[in-house]
């Protein structure tokens, strides 16, 4: 199977350093912290009432959903494996066009890796970033969670962009 060069370049400069990324935050998380329980959880504050460093073991989806349901991990991972090869297929049949949608398919993969392999080798997602929005707390997440939230915005901003054209670029 041939990697088109494109593809190539976002894999290597932007999909595996935020994979690497996600991976030593969750790992330095896991040792720093002792395992949550219902009761209790350490924490580090970084920005004093708003932004907090936890443990928090996921095995749902998305805010948590599903958490704990029996088989969610094997389901969510199949999930996971499954958006893998549609982004592929997607990918070959040329559906995306611009930069911006290229560069969303690198973080979402990116992202889906980085929990994929928490699933896998630990049997639950690591988030560690708490942060409280005033109204609410944000569920706690990981760098592999902004990285599919970013790549979500990005997949949509390019959906108004046209075709064979990019940003800083007159089509003559």
């Amino acid at each position: 199977m041939i990697i088109p060069a494109v593809m190539r370049s976002l894999l290597l400069f932007l999909t595996l350093p935020l994979f690497i990324l996600d991976q030593a935050t969750k790992q330095w998380t896991v040792t720093r912290f002792k395992a949550p329980t219902d009761f209790e959880h350490d924490f580090i504050t970084v920005i004093p009432g708003w932004v907090d460093l936890v443990r928090v073991h996921n095995t749902g989806v998305a805010f948590g959903m599903a958490n704990g349901a029996k088989g969610a991990n094997y389901i969510f991972g199949a999930v996971s494996l499954g958006a893998l090869a549609l982004i592929w297929w997607l990918w070959k049949t040329g559906a995306f066009p611009t930069r911006l949608s290229r560069v969303a398919v690198a973080l979402l993969v990116s992202g889906i890796f980085g929990n994929l392999a928490d699933r896998l080798f630990r049997g639950y997602v690591v988030d560690f970033l708490s942060v409280d929005l005033k109204f609410m707390q944000w569920p706690a997440f990981n760098v592999a969670d902004a990285a599919i939230c970013v790549a979500a915005a990005c997949l949509f901003l390019s959906a108004f962009q046209k075709t064979g054209t990019e940003p800083g670029k007159v089509k003559v």
